[in-house]
């Protein structure tokens, strides 16, 4: 698919002059800099060397003194505690930092995870009784919550308490809970609204530490863990976010936990991650367990302390993991062969697939490997407990969400955000939501919303990318939304020798221009390009620089994300 290559924004040449002067450093990665907000020497050493001290009180978050206050009486009281969690990595890191802190301070706590399949998402009736059950006199809610109004208020009926610690954006009635802590609240002044799930219930430990005496560092140890909710929950790489995943890949290489070392290692790597690495690698087994079995899996491995239990456990979220894969292959070749049996939907400017035999676990994985495929508005539909099931993920530019609105009167529930989003119909309502939806994408999609767009930060000559250059560049991350790893045009680009096909379909080659160095290069997905740079004609080339490392040996390579003819 024709992508298109827009460049970012222009910025003030002056301030590029000013700090390329000031830090010593390339105009162009000054310009970058400068593009993303970073203006000025302070700024630039901030950024470039994130610091812990940096991250905000806890405090300042609202309610965050009444949580503290609940707890700690909780704990002097040896009240039972319980630590209730989502299914997914930010739901099941957050139940294993916060459940891990209060361990050490109460025998009194346990956690609690729904079964994604007979409790569906958020807090759960089950999860409630069950507390009760137990005995159990407050419930910490991590990764949901904020809309649980209805449950909140059954478990106040059983004289349970509830602290609320989500990131979703609220709905017009909060819960009646003790303590609501949600950057996202209209009423919250915290200087950042973006932290994960995993996040909050970190910025809970360091308010619950400082007010315990505990010190600052003991809740730093858990930051592997938020580093992978971080990637993971895919939030911007910002702010605190970008201080947490900092110093959390740190740790993650350096000293990680038990648990996450038995995934590294189940995983085939065990040092030199990235967010990317994470996002890839970790972050889809710890998922698995909850798409294909129960989470509580992956929070028993999070949670050990012993190696042997540690490594079995990897192993069976490993296997997991490739059950996920084989359903996720094999659910998108049948939504593929949908796709492209029916012109009619080949025609349209939305895609919605069903089949009652789709495994609901993986049904949004599919959704985005639609999207990505044909770059539209995407609903994968499959039958789950009685009810149609469904996962939406739109394009840049489309609010999904508003246009799941405009089909609301066929939906039993629905709930999500511009960009993905989960639905639940009855059967006999399909193809008339299959109609209006494609109606009202069409009504007000725009065409560019339906061409991938490439943002291209600068253009480069291949004699700028020296070994200064490569290691600044490498500082400006850890990379992910809203800091991605700078993208790069060169021109007159030509294969220094003969370009092969690696895999199915990846494209691999080395690269020049004029006589410059030969730099080698990747390009995932494009093997059909193999002829237009065998030929010797000129193209250009966008791309980003990364280091690639295979067999503890570490190359430079491009990993190009387009080619186009010179004139292209």
């Amino acid at each position: 698919m024709e992508k298109r290559w827009v460049p970012v924004p222009e910025c003030s040449e002056d301030q590029v002059g000013k700090l390329a002067l000031e830090l010593g450093i390339d105009q162009t990665l000054s310009r970058i800099l400068v593009q993303r907000g970073i203006c000025t020497f302070d700024a630039a050493r901030d950024f470039f060397r994130p610091q812990i001290s940096h991250l905000h009180d806890p405090f300042l978050m609202k309610d965050m003194d009444l949580a503290v206050e609940r707890i700690t009486r909780a704990i002097s009281a040896g009240e039972r505690i319980m630590v209730f969690g989502d299914y997914d990595v930010d739901g099941t890191t957050s139940v294993t930092v916060v459940y891990s802190f209060l361990a050490e301070l109460t025998q009194q706590v346990e956690y609690y995870i729904p079964d994604r399949y007979a409790e569906g998402y958020g807090v759960s009736l089950k999860g409630i009784d069950t507390a009760a059950q137990h005995g159990v006199g407050l419930i910490i809610a991590l990764d949901c919550g904020i809309k649980s109004v209805a449950e909140v208020a059954y478990a106040k009926t059983l004289g349970i308490d509830f602290i609320v610690c989500d990131h979703h954006l609220p709905g017009p009635v909060l819960p009646d809970a003790v303590a609501l802590l949600d950057p996202k609240r209209g009423d919250c002044n915290y200087p950042f609204d973006e932290l994960c799930g995993c996040g909050i219930g970190f910025k809970l430990t360091q308010a619950l530490s400082r007010r315990l005496g505990l010190g600052e560092e003991l809740p730093l140890k858990y930051l592997d863990l938020v580093m992978v909710a971080v990637a993971s929950d895919i939030v911007p790489v910002v702010g605190e976010n970008r201080i947490l995943a900092y110093h959390g890949l740190k740790k993650l290489n350096e000293n990680p936990s038990r648990g996450l070392y038995a995934l590294m290692e189940v995983a085939g790597k065990t040092s030199g991650y990235n967010l990317t690495d994470v996002v890839f690698s970790i972050g889809p087994r710890i998922n698995a367990a909850g798409r294909m079995d129960h989470a509580s899996h992956a929070v028993e491995m999070l949670l050990s302390s012993e190696n042997g239990f540690a490594q079995s456990q990897s192993l069976l979220i490993n296997d997991k993991n490739a059950a996920r894969k084989n359903f996720d292959q094999d659910i998108t070749r049948e939504a593929l062969a949908q796709i492209e049996g029916s012109e009619l939907m080949l025609r349209q400017k939305s895609t919605v697939v069903y089949s009652d035999g789709w495994h609901k676990g993986v049904i949004g994985i599919v959704a985005s490997r639609l999207t990505e495929k044909y770059y539209r508005p995407t609903i994968v539909l499959t039958s789950a407990n009685g009810h149609v099931a469904g996962s939406a993920r739109s394009v840049a530019g489309f609010d999904l969400y508003e246009a799941l609105q405009g089909c609301a009167h066929l939906l039993d529930q629905f709930g999500g955000h511009r960009f993905a989003a989960g639905l639940t119909m009855r059967a006999e309502n399909i193809e008339a939501f299959r109609e209006k939806f494609e109606e009202v994408v069409a009504a007000s999609i725009s065409e560019e919303s339906l061409t991938p767009a490439i943002p291209i930060d600068a253009e480069l000559r291949f004699d700028q990318i020296t070994g200064k250059f490569t290691r600044i560049l490498a500082q400006m991350g850890p990379f992910g939304p809203h800091n991605m790893a700078p993208v790069f045009v060169s021109t007159g680009v030509t294969a220094a020798f003969q370009p092969s096909l690696v895999g199915a379909n990846h494209l691999r080659m080395s690269v020049k221009q004029e006589n410059s160095l030969i730099f080698e290069a990747i390009a995932f997905g494009q093997a059909e390009l193999l002829p237009q740079v065998s030929n010797g004609i000129p193209f250009s080339i966008c791309y980003t620089i990364e280091e690639n490392s295979w067999k503890d040996k570490k190359r430079l390579q491009l990993n190009i994300k387009a080619i186009r003819p010179q004139n292209g």
